[in-house]
């Protein structure tokens, strides 16, 4: 089924064929990444179904489906920011049974299986996800936050960075998450300071393939960086 046209549709076209433009078959891993509210998994929902209305095999995963158990990933602190950016995911796992096997499935086809989720975060514990397999011309499409980050360099064929303002992503998450809206509260220090690490280190400003400034959901824009 087509989507319609509009400003966001239009724009998810014009992506999914900026990433085709180097990779036209075999099995392709694109990533969605950007700041806790920046609208990265409807963005990535959107780019996935701009894929399929061409015919592709899609598939989508969340780095938030890797988490690590809550014990681990509170050891440094409940409130510590180097907690939230370094012992959030098991990016080891994330590997293991999804991106390794997905890569492989482009010399063996079908016959390699991988899973889309590996962790209930509700839970606290690790899922009993169904194995899957795909074509050999297959789409994965992931979203989440620190997907730049230097463990991950080397993954994804093509990447996105949606760009929103602290202020507005911490407006768009007080209503979903029943957190508070002003950037600076005492509340949102862990993960507000731990995603400021993760820009200082890992810069995925500059290490993506793409930039959309995603503060006005219905109507994003396509920029440019400049790095001279």
């Amino acid at each position: 089924m087509r989507l319609p046209t509009t400003p966001v549709t239009t724009l998810w076209r014009s992506l999914r064929d900026e990433a085709r433009l180097n990779y036209r078959g075999g099995r392709v891993i694109l990533a969605v990444d950007g700041i806790d509210g920046a609208g990265k998994t409807v963005f990535a929902n959107g780019l996935a179904e701009a894929f399929a209305e061409e015919g592709a095999a899609v598939y989508r995963a969340s780095i938030d489906d890797f988490h690590r158990p809550r014990a681990e990933r509170y050891a440094r602190g409940r409130n510590s920011p180097e907690g939230f950016y370094a012992d959030s995911y098991d990016y080891s796992t994330f590997r293991r049974v999804l991106i390794d096997p997905f890569r492989d499935g482009a010399q063996t086809g079908a016959t390699t299986g991988f899973q889309l989720t590996a962790f209930d975060l509700g839970r606290d514990t690790p899922t009993q996800s169904q194995w899957v397999t795909a074509p050999a011309d297959a789409i994965l499409i992931v979203d989440g936050v620190f997907l730049h980050r230097p463990e991950l360099k080397g993954i994804w064929h093509w990447s996105l960075w949606l760009e929103v303002p602290f202020g507005v992503a911490y407006a768009r998450m007080a209503p979903r998450d029943g957190s508070s809206p002003d950037p600076d509260a005492r509340s949102n220090a862990r993960y507000r300071q731990g995603q400021e690490l993760y820009l200082r280190e890992a810069k995925p400003r500059e290490a993506a393939s793409a930039i959309v400034e995603n503060s006005d959901l219905e109507h994003p824009i396509r920029i440019f960086g400049d790095y001279c």
